[in-house]
């Protein structure tokens, strides 16, 4: 699938509705280059959430956790340099949580993401603030996806 967005707040719309449907135990991989939107896609989906806290990238604590409709668990894993890393640091019980997880630079975790995770590359787009959202996933996560792109409010 794929989301055009032409503004910061209407990646952050698309995210709150994605935050308000997905299912609990999703795990959302975010991939693109420094200032794609990752974060402020993070910032929708706690909305999403219920979670009324300035979100902001952990890329110094690797992690965040917040508390909303479920559990936010909000990674990013920039400064990871090799895969194993992520191993080292027992992170990867949060696939299996109750929760919904969204990681930042998830390309940096190679083999370790699941296989079933959602994938969103945010492609820079042409004009300064639009974005190109390639979202990959298993046919389990299709419908509610379709279901946030449908229902995305842009008056966000």
């Amino acid at each position: 699938m794929q989301f055009i967005s032409n503004s910061m707040q209407e990646t952050k719309a698309l995210a709150r509705q994605m935050g308000k449907l997905a299912p609990a135990g999703t795990v959302i991989a975010l991939n693109g280059e420094m200032g794609a939107g990752k974060t402020h896609f993070c910032q929708g989906l706690a909305k999403g959430l219920g979670i009324e806290r300035h979100i902001v990238s952990p890329t110094f604590t690797l992690i965040n956790e917040y508390e909303g409709r479920m559990p936010f668990y909000h990674m990013d894993m920039y400064r990871l340099c090799e895969e194993d890393e992520f191993f080292d640091l027992g992170l990867e019980e949060y696939f299996t949580a109750p929760g919904l997880t969204a990681i930042e630079w998830a390309q940096n975790l190679g083999s370790f993401l699941p296989a079933t995770c959602v994938q969103i590359d945010f492609v820079l787009g042409e004009k300064e603030d639009s974005r190109i959202l390639q979202i990959t996933c298993a046919e389990k996560d299709r419908a509610w996806i379709e279901e946030a792109i449908k229902n995305a409010n842009f008056g966000y």
